[in-house]
């Protein structure tokens, strides 16, 4: 359990003060903003302009957009926008995704996507003597929320089968405040088994809280595990509706822990949510069809185009379970991707750790039709000089921290 000197009952005035000052002091970095660094943005806020035609599978959005009951519910709602939520339908949504996962309402906090929490999380539980510890390559905003409290950063190399390696990461640090796992993860599209998850909830340092970030979990067939949140374990999950929901732009996601593990995110601010937003998100919860649809649509494109590349001799980094996967081209990626936006197609960015392969979203069959024409066309062509690095996310937002990397 978490250490009882970690623990706060009551968010009280004065840590709500400090959280606030945090907070502040912490840019939220999405996979939105990172998207737009690596597209070569002069700011990281701001995006670029693209040419309507253009692919754009760079940030992990699901091209299928809300579903048609979610539409309608938005629709349906709209004209209410003009106040806050004064008919409960976030109580609605909350009591329906509990239900529908086995938890107490009071085990799901609600924000604008996964963002939020996941930057609290590390901002509640981290320090100078609590550290974060996180794969490499994996998903980088929990690093930047880590340079607002001065926590070290433990980066911990995949497996060699691009799973987390939990066993190397619970013994990275002795007194982590937060173990980051992305399952499935980005960029790797790959999975870590439920059991080595369990495994390192059961070893992880006493005190610590595991953050497990489900935000692509429907796409995989692997057991999440949502059921240690209701059986009270040390743990945070996130949920996300910017993916299998097709809401990247509408912003909905949850936090699932024990009510004083949430109490701790709460001192750092929780803005009210569009109501259009919850509508869709509770449309999208209550239909059944919705997820094992898309999950098939999706896998099968992902399916074909990581043939088509393994055809072609071209290396895919793990077995992707998501809708995202990593290709090493043998060249400098950053001058891959700069070829290939000459080419109209926009892909994902590269992980210093790996800084020949490049991140590649699963877009509609049409997408990739163009993705694998232009990509055979950069590759055939002779190997360019690396462009320069793209911009860092958190020198843009005027607030560069230092990280401890092992």
């Amino acid at each position: 359990m978490v250490d009882s000197n970690n623990q706060v009952a009551v968010v009280g005035r004065r840590s709500f003060l400090r959280g606030a000052a945090l907070a502040a002091a912490a840019p939220i970095i999405t996979e939105a903003v990172l998207a737009q660094t690596s597209l070569g943005s002069a700011q990281a806020w701001t995006r670029p302009v693209i040419p309507a035609d253009a692919v754009l599978i760079n940030a992990n959005e699901n091209p299928l957009g809300p579903s048609k009951g979610a539409c309608e519910a938005i629709a349906k709602i709209a004209p209410m926008g003009g106040r806050y939520d004064q008919i409960g339908v976030q109580d609605l949504f909350v009591r329906a995704f509990a239900a529908k996962h086995g938890l107490k309402p009071e085990y799901v906090a609600v924000y604008p996507g996964s963002s939020e929490p996941l930057h609290y999380t590390v901002l509640a539980f981290t320090s100078p003597t609590r550290g974060l510890v996180t794969a490499d390559p994996s998903y980088e905003a929990p690093t930047y929320a880590a340079a607002v409290t001065g926590a070290k950063v433990h980066k911990v190399a995949l497996t060699s089968d691009c799973a987390h390696d939990v066993k190397a990461m619970v013994a990275a640090d002795p007194s982590a405040g937060v173990i980051y796992i992305c399952n499935p993860n980005n960029p790797t599209g790959t999975v870590t088994a439920r059991q080595d998850i369990l495994w390192a909830l059961d070893n992880k340092p006493a005190g610590s809280v595991l953050l497990v970030d489900e935000a692509y979990i429907h796409l995989s067939d692997e057991a999440d595990v949502v059921d240690m949140v209701a059986a009270g374990k040390d743990l945070i999950v996130l949920r996300t509706f910017s993916k299998v929901y097709g809401m990247a732009g509408i912003r909905c996601g949850v936090a699932l822990g024990r009510p004083d593990l949430l109490a701790r995110l709460m001192a750092y601010g929780q803005n009210a949510m569009p109501v259009t937003a919850l509508a869709a998100a509770h449309a999208s919860v209550i239909d059944a069809d919705l997820v094992p649809t898309r999950k098939a649509i999706i896998g099968d494109i992902r399916r074909d185009t990581i043939s088509w590349l393994k055809a072609g001799g071209y290396k895919v980094m793990g077995e992707s379970h998501s809708n995202c996967f990593m290709v090493d081209t043998g060249r400098p990626g950053n001058s891959v991707i700069k070829a290939m936006q000459a080419k109209n197609v926009y892909i994902g960015r590269i992980w210093p750790v790996w800084p020949n392969a490049v991140r590649i979203t699963v877009g509609t069959a049409a997408e990739m039709a163009k993705f694998k024409i232009a990509f055979k066309s950069v590759m055939d062509a002779p190997a360019v000089a690396a462009a320069g690095p793209p911009p860092d996310a958190y020198a843009q937002a005027g607030r560069r921290g230092s990280t401890f990397l092992s």
